[in-house]
């Protein structure tokens, strides 16, 4: 394998500097939501089952600002590694401008039609009011969320991590202090419930994206001004979407087979609905290991793949995969262990907790599967490789689990275990197969800077 020469070299950069302040910040973030579903339960069950609803929304619309900052990521760590810093500025200013078009575009389609979309679930009329409540302010805000992520990204590219993880605990900080007040009508303050929630969710991430755009002008010293963002280099966005468009496709394919699986779990009745949003915030902590490796891997690999280090590249994935299924596993253990007291922060109900804990049993073998599969899609997508894993993505989770979780869960009266059932098939056939395509090295041919890195050899 003839590795190709370059005139920059990659910062020395460790597995484990990138990535705990990585899963610091996917910790602080999931424990945002976790942070809104324990208030909300104090209010009533049917207040979470709306915003549990509610967020896989916003959480379909986000993954349609990841075509950029997923892009941004890997476009940037390759160009760092090859050395060719003329064109970091580019990438910086194009990505931000890209987002900020297309969230505010999101933020305006969410606002006008989110009772249309909400009717997708076929809701009951008092948890669909209650939808329409939380993406009334949530939904007008996602711009600002588009322009933290890909800050946040570009950040990340740079190897400032920790930096992005600071800003996500100062968010938090303010979400957590802004809810109290507004959901329990603290201070002065009216109760608002859902809507309390939506409010702080929208006032943390506007501050949280000006403290961040601050750090990001004072770590990258790369003299952006205003004028700069209006820059338009289509060879340069052509390069963040070639990584971008199928890295969020197969995201966005991921989230629209779980939205139509919530609306199978909903023809088994809201209790059950319920019991997935309690169950899936435990499990959220387990999976917050794989995406930190992942994501970690991720920026390596796209430097050491930028400066044509491909045997390096090669082996950093099998390193991490080891890191990373001995973490999971040893998680999983002590999730499952305390299954029952975990659920038990969140309701009451026997009938959840009984089933949720049931469902939790099944991690043992669901995470390890979904941790192999986030962190070789995210090594492939960081050498550019990145449709290979969209046409598994359509194959795997159309073809097989949709169609599983309803054969299991519906027609043959199993109900949720059968569903779960049906994610640890796809987690593992996918995981599987990107890992044998890994092994055929076929990813060294997609490296998106070859050219220019041949150039200035």
């Amino acid at each position: 394998m003839g590795n190709l020469k370059s005139q920059g070299t990659a910062p020395q950069m460790s597995l484990l500097k990138l990535t705990w302040p990585i899963f610091i910040e996917l910790f602080l973030q999931i424990i945002m939501g976790s942070t809104d579903t324990i208030m909300l339960s104090h209010i009533s069950d049917d207040a979470v089952a709306a915003v549990g609803v509610s967020n896989q929304l916003v959480v379909f619309t986000i993954l349609i600002f990841n075509c950029v900052s997923m892009g941004t990521v890997v476009v940037l760590s390759q160009y760092l590694g090859a050395g060719l810093h003329e064109l970091v500025k580019t990438i910086t200013t194009i990505s931000i401008s890209l987002n900020f078009i297309v969230g505010l575009v999101i933020s305006l389609i969410m606002v006008v039609f989110k009772s249309e979309f909400l009717a997708f679930f076929h809701l009951p009329e008092h948890l669909a009011g209650l939808g329409n409540q939380y993406l009334s302010i949530v939904g007008g805000t996602l711009f600002i969320q588009a322009l933290l992520q890909t800050v946040s990204s570009i950040l990340r590219a740079n190897g400032y991590t920790r930096d992005a993880m600071f800003v996500s605990m100062f968010m938090n900080v303010i979400h957590l202090a802004i809810n109290s007040i507004l959901i329990f009508g603290l201070l002065g303050f009216p109760e608002m419930g859902v809507k309390g929630t939506a409010i702080s969710t929208g006032i943390s991430r506007t501050i949280a994206l000006s403290v961040i755009i601050m750090i990001m002008y004072k770590r990258i010293p790369l003299n952006i001004k205003l004028k700069d963002y209006l820059t338009i280099d289509v060879t340069q966005i052509k390069k963040i979407l070639k990584v971008g468009i199928p890295a969020a496709s197969e995201q966005i394919c991921y989230n629209a087979s779980q939205l139509v699986i919530t609306s199978i779990i909903a023809i088994l009745g809201a209790a059950s609905l319920t019991t997935r949003v309690y169950t899936q915030n435990v499990m959220s902590y387990i999976l917050l290991f794989g995406m930190a490796m992942g994501q970690g891997t991720q920026i390596l690999i796209g430097y050491k793949a930028g400066a044509g280090d491909f045997d390096g590249a090669y082996r950093q994935l099998l390193k991490s995969l080891k890191y990373s299924f001995t973490i999971t596993i040893v998680v999983a253990i002590v999730i499952t262990f305390f299954r029952e007291s975990l659920l038990g922060v969140f309701t009451d109900d026997k009938e959840i907790i009984s089933l949720g804990s049931k469902l939790l049993m099944f991690c043992l073998i669901l995470e390890p599967g979904r941790t192999f599969n986030l962190v070789v899609i995210s090594s492939l997508r960081a050498t550019g490789d990145t449709t290979i894993s969209v046409k598994m993505a359509v194959i795997s989770m159309w073809g097989i689990c949709v169609p599983l979780a309803y054969f299991l869960g519906i027609h043959l009266g199993i109900g949720l275990p059968g569903i779960w059932i049906a994610f640890i098939v796809d987690e593992w056939f996918r995981g599987i197969t990107m890992f044998l395509r890994w092994k055929s090295r076929a990813w060294e041919k997609k490296v998106l800077v070859q050219n220019q890195v041949s150039t200035t050899a």
